[in-house]
Formats: structure tokens, C-alpha cells, sequence
């Protein structure tokens, strides 16, 4: 059974993640969604919020699981008894990060394989940041990401107007 892992901060999941996670769906087995903390990232939505809005975007997808976690993503993947760790590229300049992420895990948890996906051509531009920054000044992102985040997105930014 291959068990694959695919972790980020989803802060928030947009359309190109549930993107390569439907295409990896169809390729393996399980996936495991690990919605990391990331506190030194400083997350606009809370942890539980990001793991609800990922469980909500990919629920129609029956051997798809979403996690929250707080440690070392190989202990994340040994503990889960996973032996994939799915990441995306979106462009070239992500591959030099990801190929040293790749390097790293594979030292710290030997036997595990990891394996790229790029998005869909007409999401390959879309990331969180920019989704966050788009919703930050009043901008429509509704195309880019699940009503669910649409939505949170939505009262988040508007209780901070009113702040």
C-alpha cells in the first residue's frame, strides 16, 4: 500500500493544492494531507482552521485524510507509516528549495520517496500568499479556492476592517 504525504501550511488550500491532490488520489492508495503549524511562518488562519477548510475542499475524496501536525515532517511520515512525500512545483525557481527538501528527507527517513507534481497550466500561478494578499485588499479570489475558504477569507478581512 503506498501511503503518501502531502505536507505544507495550507494557509489557505487553494484550488492548485486540491488540484495535485486529486490527480495523487488517483495514483495511490492514501493521502495524507499534513497541514503543518508553522508558527515561524506566523499563519493567517489558525491551525484548526486550516485543517477544516482542507477537509472541507477535498472531501469529496474518500482515501484522502487531513492532519494537523507540529513535528519533524519525517517523523510526521515514520509515524503514519507513509513512504511518499508528495510535494508540487509550480515553477522552476521552486524546484532548487524542493530538491534540497528532498535531499534533507531522504536522509532523515531513508526508504521514503519523494515525487513532484506540477499543477494544471491555469493554476500553476496561484499560491496562498498571493490569495492571502488578493483577499487582504478586497479582492475577488472566489476562482482560486473552495467557497469554504472563500468564505472565511470573506469575514476574516471583513472583521478586520471593522477593527
Amino acid at each position: 500500500m503506498n501511503i503518501v504525504v502531502y505536507p505544507g501550511t495550507f494557509d489557505p488550500i487553494t484550488n492548485g493544492h486540491a488540484d495535485l491532490v486529486e490527480r495523487a488520489a488517483r495514483m495511490f492508495d492514501k493521502i495524507i494531507i499534513a497541514v503543518a503549524a508553522s508558527p515561524k511562518k506566523k499563519p493567517l488562519l489558525s491551525l484548526d482552521s486550516r485543517v477544516a477548510l482542507a477537509r472541507t475542499a477535498l472531501a469529496h475524496l474518500s482515501n484522502v485524510e487531513v492532519v494537523g501536525f507540529n513535528n519533524l515532517l519525517a517523523e510526521f511520515v515514520k509515524d503514519n507509516h507513509a513512504n511518499i512525500i508528495l510535494r508540487g512545483l509550480r515553477a522552476v525557481s521552486d524546484f532548487e528549495y524542493e530538491f534540497q527538501l528532498a535531499d534533507m528527507n531522504r536522509r532523515l527517513a531513508p526508504g521514503v520517496e519523494s515525487i513532484f507534481l506540477t499543477p494544471a497550466n491555469h493554476l500553476s500561478y496561484i499560491s496562498s500568499t498571493l490569495i492571502r494578499e488578493i483577499a487582504a485588499l478586497g479582492g475577488d479570489v472566489r476562482e482560486f479556492v473552495h467557497p469554504a475558504v472563500y468564505a472565511e477569507l470573506k469575514t476574516l478581512f471583513a472583521d478586520s476592517d471593522h477593527n
